[in-house]
C-alpha cells in the first residue's frame, strides 16, 4: 500500500528586495522557497554543521602550519540564514568569540525570530556572541571594514548554481577578493555546494588563495555534498 502524498501547506508568503520567498511545511518538515526554487528543508543540518565544523579545522590546521597555537576567539561570519543550522550549530561551539550571520531575506529573519523557525534557533539568537546583519552578503564584503577569522557561505546551491544572478560575481576573482578581504591573514573561506566543482577550485587559487581543497559531505542517496576550502594568505 502506497503512502499518501501530503501536500505541503504554505505558512507564509512574501515578497523580498529579490523576489519572492516562502516557507512551507511538508509533513513534519520546514521549507524555504526562493522564486519557486527549494532551497533547503529542516530534513538534515548535518552539511550544515560540518560546513562550520571545517571551517574551523581548516583554521586550526592553518595556525599549526604556520607554527601557532590555535588563535583564541576567532570570529565566523556565516553567509545566509536559511533554517539556522550553522548558526545553532556554531553557538554550540565555545571556541568562535563571535558569530555574525548575514541574511538579505527580511522574512527569513523574520521567521527565526517569532515564526516557526525560531525553536531551531532561539537560543543561538539569544547568544551574546551572535549578531544578525540584514543585508546582501556580496554588498557586505564589499563594505563592511569589520574583518573575520572564517566566512562560511551557504546562500546559494553551489557555485555553479546561484539563487540569483545577483550572487554569481561572488564566485569569480573580484568577489574572491571582496571573501578574501574581510579574513584576517590565514583566515579560512568555506563554501557549501550541492556538488563539487573544479572550476570554481581552479578560481579559488588564481584568486591567491591556498591550501584549497574540496570536502565531501555524505548524504543519504545521491551525488555528495562538498564543502570547499580555501585559506587567504597571511
Amino acid at each position: 500500500m502506497s503512502t499518501p502524498y501530503v501536500i505541503p501547506e504554505v505558512l507564509d508568503r512574501r515578497q523580498g528586495p529579490y523576489g519572492e520567498v516562502a516557507l512551507r511545511r511538508h509533513g513534519n518538515l520546514l521549507q524555504i522557497i526562493a522564486n519557486g526554487c527549494f532551497l533547503m528543508d529542516t530534513s538534515d543540518g548535518r552539511s550544515e554543521r560540518l560546513l562550520v565544523d571545517a571551517a574551523l579545522e581548516a583554521l586550526d590546521a592553518a595556525d599549526a602550519t604556520g607554527g601557532r597555537d590555535p588563535r583564541p576567539g576567532p570570529r565566523v561570519l556565516i553567509g545566509g540564514l536559511g533554517v539556522g543550522f550553522s548558526l545553532a550549530h556554531a553557538a554550540t561551539q565555545e571556541r568562535w568569540g563571535g558569530i555574525t550571520v548575514v541574511e538579505r531575506e527580511p522574512a527569513i529573519i523574520d521567521w527565526h525570530r517569532d515564526g516557526p523557525l525560531a525553536p531551531l534557533s532561539a537560543e543561538a539568537l539569544a547568544d551574546p556572541r551572535t549578531e544578525i546583519v540584514e543585508t546582501d552578503l556580496v554588498a557586505y564584503v564589499n563594505e563592511t571594514s569589520d574583518t573575520f577569522d572564517a566566512l562560511c557561505l551557504d546562500i546559494d546551491n553551489g557555485p555553479d548554481w546561484t539563487v540569483t544572478e545577483d550572487n554569481e560575481g561572488l564566485y569569480t576573482p573580484a568577489g574572491l577578493a571582496a571573501c578574501a578581504r574581510v579574513l584576517r591573514p590565514d583566515g579560512v573561506l568555506a563554501v557549501w555546494s550541492a556538488k563539487p566543482s573544479p572550476e570554481f577550485e581552479g578560481t579559488l587559487r588564481n584568486a591567491g588563495f591556498r591550501q584549497v581543497r574540496t570536502e565531501e559531505i555524505p548524504v543519504a542517496r545521491g551525488v555528495p555534498d562538498v564543502v570547499h576550502l580555501a585559506v587567504r594568505p597571511g
